[in-house]
């Protein structure tokens, strides 16, 4: 069974108006993500569904945590996951002109499968610089030894003396440039 299929809303059948879901966001759910970059997180996603007579309005509140690699000290982490949006599903034959956060789906279909949509969500929470948070003291939190693994590779900057001299014409022409 694709544990993928859990994530879908059938819509031909409710009513007009509002409806609500609840969908749990576990390990399994990474699995099965093609790709994924994210390999564990309990996450909670809620899905308020407006259907209206020509279109589904979907509002979307993703909680939780996931565990990231720190680009610091690549030690795994927990990371809190907060995200609030909205999707608009048109029905059409045509996808043509269409907003970032809507799309296109043939009269004909019945469900609607938001795997791809929640995880497109969590992915676009992820903080763009990932490193442990600090401690309640401002300190950092990060593996302590490999931390003092980096400290032993880091190199000095080249000092003006150090860069050869046939270079010094092209940073005339490049700072010239820049004026």
């Amino acid at each position: 069974m694709n544990q993928l299929s859990k994530y879908r809303i059938v819509y031909q059948g409710l009513s007009k108006g509002l409806h609500e879901f609840e969908f749990d966001v576990d390990n399994l759910f990474f699995e099965n993500i093609e790709y994924s970059d994210i390999k564990k997180g309990n996450l909670k996603a809620k899905v308020l569904l407006n259907k209206k007579s020509t279109f589904l309005e979907l509002d979307f509140q993703i909680d939780g945590i996931i565990e990231l690699n720190c680009d610091r000290c690549l030690d795994e982490y927990e990371q809190a996951i907060s995200y609030e949006g909205k999707l608009f599903v048109k029905f059409s034959e045509n996808d043509d002109d269409l907003a970032e956060n809507v799309i296109c789906l043939l009269p004909s279909e019945h469900e609607f499968d938001i795997s791809h949509y929640i995880y497109e969500s969590i992915n676009l929470s992820i903080p763009l610089k990932r490193v442990h948070p600090e401690d309640e003291n401002g300190d950092v939190t990060c593996n302590p030894e490999m931390l003092e693994r980096l400290n032993n590779y880091i190199t000095e900057e080249p000092t003006d003396e150090d860069i050869d001299p046939r270079w010094e014409e092209l940073r005339n022409l490049k700072a010239n440039n820049n004026n």
